[in-house]
């Protein structure tokens, strides 16, 4: 594997610019025509509960910003996952959740977000009817997740999902090569919402256990990479090739749905570092990712 030096090179790189990592608030993102008008607006639970590194003010803005403009309510949830509170919406969306004792140091072993009862109840909600977006990225985001992520048939690997010999951590999916599925997801209502092409940042790998529909599928030239602490590589940390594996897939479960995606910053707009470097929707490598967000949310909301 070519992935070593180009690894301890990008965790410089990586540590600088994730201690500057910032929402880009310059970032306006559009909506033709809204899904939803006054009176049938889906409720958008937005967890903070879980020492989210992404939250609807925070690094999660532009994803806040353009799923309202679409007609979604969106609330933030800061309290514990319990079926009363969980009722009250239509989609809960948890992004990279931690549990507090790994907060600030991203070291394994990972513990669990989520306690058992909160498992339980997101379980059974989603079983009779709730839709659930689970958005875990690379360790120490997808250890925390895996628990959760298992009742779903979802088998999450702590790791990072990197091109094998990359430098940038971006990775391309597209209908043409076949690592981007063709599916309602990516087909939309209309011609105006097909979706052929996003970018992903890096993230983790993950497998579907059961039955589901994969949209993400990571290539032949991704490696995983699995190391003690979170951006700290050299040529003894493990790896293994992660083709076939996946970065996003959604399924159906009871009466309920669930999207599930190995990487959050698609899903966002933030700059990093001394010269704002853009990553997620802002970035101009990912035109279609505002519009792929719609359409994860319109599958959820049953539009698709």
């Amino acid at each position: 594997m070519k992935y070593v030096l180009v690894a301890i090179l990008t965790f410089v790189l990586q540590t600088s610019l994730l201690a500057q990592q910032i929402a880009d608030t310059l970032f306006n993102p559009k909506v033709g025509a809204p899904a939803y008008k006054e009176g049938a607006r889906p409720v958008v639970l937005f967890d903070e509960a879980h020492y989210n590194f992404h939250t609807v003010s925070g690094r999660y803005l532009a994803f806040t910003r353009l799923v309202r403009r679409d007609g979604y309510v969106v609330q933030p949830n800061r309290v514990r996952f319990a079926r009363p509170e969980l009722d009250k919406a239509k989609i809960l969306v948890i992004a990279n959740a931690l549990a507090k004792e790994n907060q600030s140091e991203w070291v394994l072993p990972t513990p669990s977000a989520f306690d058992s009862s909160e498992i339980a109840a997101v379980r059974e909600w989603v079983k009779d009817g709730g839709s659930l977006l689970l958005i875990a990225d690379h360790m120490p985001f997808a250890g925390a997740a895996e628990e959760l992520a298992v009742q779903f048939g979802v088998l999450m690997c702590n790791g990072f999902a990197m091109i094998d010999g990359g430098d940038d951590g971006r990775i391309a999916y597209s209908r043409q090569s076949g690592s981007l599925a063709d599916h309602p997801v990516t087909r939309g209502r209309n011609r105006n919402e097909r979706v052929d092409s996003i970018v992903a940042f890096t993230g983790q790998a993950f497998r579907l256990e059961g039955k589901g529909d994969p949209l993400m599928t990571l290539g032949h030239n991704i490696v995983l990479l699995l190391p003690q602490v979170a951006w700290q590589f050299s040529k003894l940390t493990p790896a293994i090739f992660a083709s076939g594996m996946l970065q996003g897939a959604v399924l159906q479960f009871g009466k309920g749905r669930v999207a599930v995606f190995g990487e959050a910053a698609m899903f966002s707009a933030q700059v990093a570092g001394p010269n704002r470097m853009p990553m997620g929707m802002n970035d101009p490598s990912a035109p279609q990712n505002p519009q792929f967000l719609l359409n994860v949310m319109h599958w959820l909301s049953g539009l698709l």
